[in-house]
């Protein structure tokens, strides 16, 4: 099961979909958890690279109030990065005293060698020796991968010398074995406002949406069309299915959706990302989901083949000549279902 929870108050979308995901059914109080959040660099989540520290806030509340007394924040930044300055910087000190959770700096910890199939991984122990990891990653572009979304994420448990290593090895397959050497307990995908084409930030697109499931693998390639790729477009997604990481998501997996998108706030036109395609869209009272998938889309495409695309809530029971995106266009000569529509549809029908 995959839940979604949409909501420009980060801190309330993620408890939502918290309570409405079936987490519980995993956890148990006297577990040691610990939360592997996505901070890549010392940059505010507002500029699409890293966790909310709302998002991080909401979830120890959650174990809190579950009954779970052991909870710490670990991660190791990327390669040439430091961890303490990015836990300063996205906010997570603050969250440390606020709520008396330790931060760990795992780079330069001590590391077990782990061995699946034709790979030897040294992974941070301190991923290892807990009970329940939940891993927060970011939903955002990668200019390597495509994505980095859950799996990908875990590349934050293992040290430098193994980053570089990964990177030379080619990064798929090694990325798909760590899967199943590290296990997740829980992900929760921060999909608030990621990147729109570059892991460390700069062109964020907001979305305004918390994702939460049990299966990496599964939430990955319901990510993955989300930001308008096919999971088999993914190659550590795929090598992943083949070791037997998780499965595919497809139109038989449950998908719970909380809080009504379009009762939230127009999306935000001070995105730098959304700038760049103003000019291709007529839009009007556009929710920040929907938008976010056609930003999406046209960046995948390069922009529009033809004329410019309709979006929004006041186009409904209007008829148009030209594409439209999303049921508030079925009006429309010819338009993209979807309420949001994926960005993989929308590619499909501009192309």
């Amino acid at each position: 099961m995959i839940t979604v929870s949409y909501g420009d108050d980060v801190l309330k979308t993620t408890a939502d979909a918290l309570a409405a995901s079936d987490i519980g059914a995993h956890l148990d109080k006297r577990f040691a958890v610990a939360i592997k959040p996505n901070l890549v660099v010392a940059r505010p989540a507002s500029d699409g690279a890293t966790t909310h520290p709302e998002v991080v806030e909401a979830i120890i509340r959650f174990l809190r109030e579950f009954g779970v007394s052991q909870i710490k924040i670990i991660e190791s930044s990327g390669v040439g990065n430091s961890t303490n300055r990015a836990f300063k910087t996205c906010g997570y000190e603050e969250l440390s005293r606020k709520y008396g959770v330790s931060l760990v700096d795992i780079t330069g910890g001590p590391c077990t060698k782990l061995r699946h199939g034709d790979y030897d991984i040294e992974v941070c122990d301190e991923a290892l020796r807990t009970d329940f990891l939940i891993n927060v990653p970011v939903l955002k572009a990668h200019c390597q991968t495509r994505l980095t979304c859950c799996m990908k994420n875990l590349k934050g448990c293992i040290p430098d010398r193994e980053k570089r290593r990964f990177h030379s090895l080619g990064i798929h397959r090694p990325v798909a074995a760590l899967n199943m050497l590290v296990k997740t307990g829980y992900n929760v995908v921060d999909g608030i406002c990621g990147d729109l084409s570059f892991e460390e930030g700069g062109s964020p697109v907001t979305s305004n949406r918390i994702v939460a499931g049990r299966d990496p693998l599964t939430v990955d390639s319901y990510c993955a069309e989300l930001i308008g790729y096919r999971p088999d477009e993914i190659e550590y997604i795929t090598y992943g299915h083949k070791l037997g990481v998780g499965e595919y998501f497809t139109n038989d997996t449950k998908v719970n959706v909380v809080n009504d998108h379009k009762n939230i706030g127009r999306n935000n036109r001070a995105d730098r990302a959304a700038e760049r395609y103003r000019g291709m869209i007529n839009e009007d009272a556009a929710c920040s989901m929907c938008y976010a998938s056609l930003v999406y889309a046209l960046h995948r495409l390069g922009g529009t083949r033809g004329g410019k695309v309709s979006i929004g809530q006041g186009y409904k029971n209007k008829k148009g000549d030209g594409m439209g995106i999303g049921n508030c266009t079925d009006c429309f000569n010819a338009y993209v279902p979807g309420c949001p529509p994926k960005a993989t549809d929308i590619i499909k029908a501009l192309s």
